[in-house]
C-alpha cells in the first residue's frame, strides 16, 4: 500500500497525524506530508510513501477521518 497527500486541499487539522503518526506529519507551512521512516517526502503525488507494516488500517482510516478528503491510498 502507498499513500500520498494533495496539499492544495489539505485543511491542516491534523487529524491524519493523531492517528498514525508514523505515517504523517504537519510541517510549518500548516499542511500534512506524508513519512518514509524518519524521511518528509515532497507534496502531491510525487510524495508517494509506502505504508509500513502495520499500518494500513491507520492510514486507510485518516483517510476516511480526513476533513479535506486530500488523503490518497494506492494499493499494489
Amino acid at each position: 500500500m502507498k499513500v500520498w497527500i494533495d496539499q492544495d486541499l489539505c485543511t491542516g487539522d491534523g487529524l491524519c497525524e493523531e492517528i498514525a503518526p508514523s505515517v504523517f506529519t504537519l510541517l510549518d507551512d500548516g499542511l500534512a506530508y506524508v513519512k518514509e521512516g524518519d524521511k518528509t517526502l515532497g507534496a502531491g503525488p510525487e510524495g508517494l510513501a509506502n505504508v509500513p507494516a502495520g499500518m494500513e488500517d491507520g492510514t486507510i482510516e485518516s483517510a476516511e477521518e480526513c476533513p479535506g478528503e486530500c488523503i490518497f491510498i494506492e494499493v499494489d
